[in-house]
Protein backbone atom coordinates (compact mmCIF):
# COMPACT_ATOMS: atom_id res chain seq x y z
CA UNK A 1 0.00 0.00 0.00
CA UNK A 2 1.58 3.18 -0.99
CA UNK A 3 2.28 5.54 1.79
CA UNK A 4 -0.57 8.74 1.72
CA UNK A 5 0.77 11.79 -0.23
CA UNK A 6 0.35 15.05 1.77
CA UNK A 7 0.37 18.16 0.18
CA UNK A 8 0.98 21.33 1.87
CA UNK A 9 -0.83 24.49 1.63
CA UNK A 10 -1.81 27.29 3.79
CA UNK A 11 -5.94 27.91 4.39
CA UNK A 12 -4.74 31.33 2.36
CA UNK A 13 -3.91 28.80 -0.41
CA UNK A 14 -6.94 27.25 -1.08
CA UNK A 15 -9.20 29.36 -3.40
CA UNK A 16 -12.45 29.08 -4.52
CA UNK A 17 -13.53 27.64 -7.13
CA UNK A 18 -11.29 24.43 -6.28
CA UNK A 19 -10.45 21.71 -8.96
CA UNK A 20 -11.83 19.25 -6.97
CA UNK A 21 -15.45 19.12 -6.00
CA UNK A 22 -16.50 18.87 -2.34
CA UNK A 23 -17.91 15.11 -2.91
CA UNK A 24 -14.26 14.62 -4.04
CA UNK A 25 -12.48 15.76 -1.01
CA UNK A 26 -14.80 13.67 1.27
CA UNK A 27 -14.14 10.51 -0.57
CA UNK A 28 -10.55 11.34 0.07
CA UNK A 29 -11.04 11.84 4.35
CA UNK A 30 -13.09 9.01 4.16
CA UNK A 31 -10.49 6.84 2.51
CA UNK A 32 -7.85 8.56 4.89
CA UNK A 33 -9.99 7.37 7.99
CA UNK A 34 -10.63 3.51 6.27
CA UNK A 35 -6.52 3.35 5.87
CA UNK A 36 -6.28 4.88 9.25
CA UNK A 37 -8.33 2.11 11.09
CA UNK A 38 -9.58 4.98 12.56
CA UNK A 39 -6.80 6.56 14.41
CA UNK A 40 -5.04 9.05 12.98
CA UNK A 41 -1.24 9.47 12.81
CA UNK A 42 0.48 12.84 13.16
CA UNK A 43 1.07 12.72 9.58
CA UNK A 44 -2.49 11.59 8.60
CA UNK A 45 -4.19 14.13 10.83
CA UNK A 46 -2.15 17.48 9.08
CA UNK A 47 -2.90 15.61 5.66
CA UNK A 48 -6.75 15.51 7.36
CA UNK A 49 -6.69 18.46 8.40
CA UNK A 50 -5.71 20.42 5.09
CA UNK A 51 -8.30 17.87 3.80
CA UNK A 52 -11.15 19.67 5.89
CA UNK A 53 -10.02 22.70 4.69
CA UNK A 54 -10.25 21.85 0.76
CA UNK A 55 -13.63 20.20 1.75
CA UNK A 56 -14.84 23.45 3.56
CA UNK A 57 -13.64 25.37 0.40
CA UNK A 58 -15.23 23.61 -2.15
CA UNK A 59 -18.61 23.26 -0.37
CA UNK A 60 -18.60 27.30 0.17
CA UNK A 61 -17.82 27.37 -3.63
CA UNK A 62 -20.95 24.75 -4.70
CA UNK A 63 -23.04 27.14 -2.48
CA UNK A 64 -22.00 30.73 -4.31
CA UNK A 65 -22.27 28.95 -7.79
CA UNK A 66 -25.79 27.88 -7.00
CA UNK A 67 -27.10 30.94 -5.68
Amino acid sequence: MLAPRLVRMSPDSVTPGSARSAAEVNEQIRALWRRAGGSLSAQERAEYELLVIEWATAIRGEVVEAA
